[in-house]
């Protein structure tokens, strides 16, 4: 609303200089989507279309009454497609008729700028309108990279090296210039070479218009205005110094970089024929680019798992396609065991979000199964390490394969959400791909023997997987214990693990109680290691059945819970911030070992701060975690609900509780909420779910909060944000 009402003051201010008759003598403005609307984002399509669009159309026709321009200026790569849909919906509407001051920013190292600028002279001339198209270099490349790279995708969504984006721009410039008739082409740029390029190319030179940043580039632009009698236009940015300084200073790095014209022309080492290379010649000499492809991030170990972009249109469509085939289907669940078995009654599974999806059925393994299975398992030491090591890649394979099958029954047993069902596939694969290197890496090596793994629901497949995958690469064979509540996606990893060629004597699963399936698979003396993840006091338990039953040299792994903390000081960046946040506390239903249970936020920014924290509270949706706009799903199971339940109830009484959001009514749901606290010893134990305890601090006190995490025995995870140096080193 404040941005809104900032862009409106903005046009109305302009318009009592928009004097001229020629909309191209006039100032304009450009405006962010993303400044507009708290979710704009591929997953809230439906609300960005219904309150984005009023608001943009509400700006343009301010922009027409002034007679001035309006432009749309470009964000990152996963934010083009839903650009476009909001740019189209805006300029159809009738009203913005005889108006030719809509503008639209196309970034020239996206390689789908050509495609975007023949789409809007095709909606223009559909339209019967003239519009004004800005191009860019960008402004996001190292983010876009990374991006692409953590994602797992199968392309970068721009051009890897800088020449490659200069021939892109000028291509882009010989396209807007033949489209003259319906684009009034506006270039951005501080590069000559660029300009030069764009000189010849052009015909006429009243039908486009240079662009320079206010500040920059100011030799060049006199030289086009003065002597090639072209038009430029001043690109500023308006706000406070504290809004401005983190762009100012992002603009300093991108043309201060070594590939930079503006950096070359006045770098005397760097000859003139270098700065005046043609980028077409140089594109031709230069070898492979040195930044890995998304696919090769961690060769020459192993493949990167692959990746679904939720926000790429077309990786969405597969997503959705190959687990709809899942979405009604009724699993069965019975010990994965070699001979036959007891197990239990059928018992049924319901979907934590909906309890009318009924999942399908589990049968448990008996004490007499347990003994059984112990009795006829064998490790995988005959097995060669180079065998183990195809058969652990050959089911990452089919984990990919089946990926359809494994997102719809994350999501409906233990309530992930898409973009978490995406994550825990990718790390399943990822551990199966790992310890398959590291299975040659321990050629010769002894294996121990039977390995008990033990793995919790809020990680059903990745933890699940990594455990037995590490097991098996060191030539053990696996007792797999999965989580009470998740055997349904246990028991598919373990059928495609199966399938790959890990025998059944080797692998085998018993799902169960820890009373009964748990209790025996710790204390059998047969029984070489533990592996097991989950609370910290089970975990004791686990160690003193262990020292009393099995071998001295039996080794327990354990990975536990986390109170963990992050500290904000006035330095940070508030918007930042906040999502880091928002993204740790609540992501997951807050059901994560990693999770944010304590923020300490410095006084003197505290109010301001939470305010904001609040607002993008106010913004996430708790439903069915099937849909793709919901941010967070049901928690596990109704005894885990009613613990939280009585935590946020005491904290309401004692005039604690800071903040809740609303929640489905339906389904096992607990609201996020904000918890005040004095500081981490408030904390007795680990709440694990959506709720975050904030305290806040004075300057001076940072050493006495970092005394009181340490000493609080959890060393899990850890969050900072400052942009004092001296500070990260301190704290770390």
């Amino acid at each position: 609303d404040g941005y809104f009402a900032s862009y409106s003051d903005a046009i109305i201010a302009l318009s009592e200089h928009s004097n001229k008759d020629d909309i191209r003598e006039n100032p304009g403005i450009s405006i962010k989507l993303s400044a507009l609307h708290p979710r704009y984002e591929v997953s809230q399509k439906q609300r960005v279309m219904e309150e984005l669009v009023p608001r943009v159309k509400a700006l343009a026709l301010l922009a027409k009454k002034a007679e001035m321009g309006l432009n749309i200026d470009a964000e990152e790569a996963d934010r083009l497609d839903i650009s476009l849909d909001v740019i189209e919906a805006v300029l159809r509407s009738d009203e913005l008729k005889g108006w030719d001051g809509f503008g639209v920013v196309v970034q020239a190292y996206s390689k789908r700028a050509s495609g975007v600028i023949e789409w809007l002279y095709a909606l223009s001339k559909q339209l019967d309108r003239k519009i004004m198209v800005r191009l860019v270099k960008g402004a996001y490349w190292d983010t876009e990279i990374k991006q692409a790279q953590v994602d797992g995708v199968e392309y970068f969504p721009v051009f890897t090296k800088k020449p490659s984006t200069d021939v892109s721009y000028i291509c882009c410039a010989q396209q807007l210039l033949n489209m003259t008739d319906r684009i009034y082409p506006q270039f951005a740029t501080h590069n000559a070479h660029s300009v030069a390029a764009i000189l010849e190319l052009a015909s006429d030179k009243q039908s486009f218009e240079f662009q320079r940043l206010h500040g920059m580039g100011e030799g060049l632009h006199e030289i086009l205005v003065d002597r090639e009698k072209t038009r430029c236009r001043i690109y500023a940015p308006v706000g406070t110094h504290k809004d401005l300084l983190a762009y100012l200073v992002r603009r300093l790095l991108e043309n201060g970089a070594n590939s930079s014209f503006v950096n070359q022309i006045i770098d005397t080492s760097v000859s003139a024929e270098i700065i005046a290379a043609d980028p077409i010649d140089t594109i031709n000499e230069m070898v492979a680019s040195t930044i890995k492809h998304p696919t090769d991030l961690f060769q020459p170990e192993r493949i990167n798992s692959q990746g679904w972009d939720l926000r790429d249109l077309d990786d969405l469509a597969k997503f959705e396609q190959c687990r709809e085939v899942y979405k009604d289907h009724k699993w069965h669940v019975t010990p994965m065991v070699v001979g036959d078995f007891e197990a239990s009654d059928k018992l049924e599974v319901f979907n934590p979000a909906n309890s009318n999806d009924m999942l399908g059925t589990v049968q448990k393994a008996t004490f007499s199964d347990v003994v059984s299975a112990i009795d006829n398992a064998k490790d995988w030491q005959m097995c060669e390490p180079k065998i183990r090591s195809e058969i652990l890649l050959k089911a990452a394979d089919l984990f990919e394969e089946n990926s359809g099958e494994i997102f719809a029954a994350l999501c409906r047993e233990a309530g992930k959400s898409a973009l978490d069902a995406v994550a825990e596939i990718r790390e399943a694969v990822d551990f199966l791909r790992y310890y398959a290197a590291q299975a040659t890496v321990l050629n010769g090596a002894e294996a121990r023997g039977l390995i008990t793994c033990i793995s919790p629901w809020n990680f059903p497949l990745a933890i699940f997987t990594g455990q037995i995958a590490a097991a098996l690469a060191a030539g053990n064979g696996v007792l797999a214990k999965p989580a009470d509540p998740t055997p349904i996606v246990a028991s598919i990893g373990v059928g495609l693990l199966h399938r790959a060629g890990v025998p059944k004597d080797v692998l085998q699963l018993l799902p169960g109680s820890g009373a009964i399936v748990g209790a025996k698979l710790t204390s059998d003396a047969r029984i070489k290691g533990v592996c097991f993840t989950g609370s910290t006091a089970v975990a004791q338990t686990i160690n003193k059945v262990m020292a009393q039953n099995l071998e001295p040299d039996a080794i327990l792994i354990a990975e536990t819970g986390g109170i963990n903390a992050m500290i904000v000081d006035s330095t940070a960046l508030p918007q930042q911030a906040v999502k880091d946040i928002v993204d740790s506390a609540f992501q997951s239903a807050g059901q994560r070992c990693s999770a944010l249970r304590i923020l300490y936020i410095q006084s003197d920014i505290a109010e301001e701060f939470l305010e904001m924290l609040y607002g993008a509270m106010d913004e996430l949706k708790v439903d069915n975690p099937w849909a793709l706009s919901t941010d967070l799903g049901p928690v596990i199971t109704e005894v885990a609900k009613q613990e939280m339940l009585a935590h946020i109830e005491n904290a309401r009484q004692n005039g604690a509780l800071m903040k809740q959001v609303d929640i489905p009514q339906n389904g096992i749901f607990v609201a996020p909420s904000v918890i005040k606290v004095s500081g981490i010893n408030d904390l007795e134990k680990e709440i694990f779910g959506p709720v975050l305890h904030v305290a806040t601090f004075e300057a001076s006190e940072v050493d006495s909060i970092i005394n009181d995490i340490n000493n609080k025995g959890f060393g899990l995870t850890f969050g900072l944000h400052t942009r004092i140096d001296e500070r990260v080193e301190k704290i770390t």
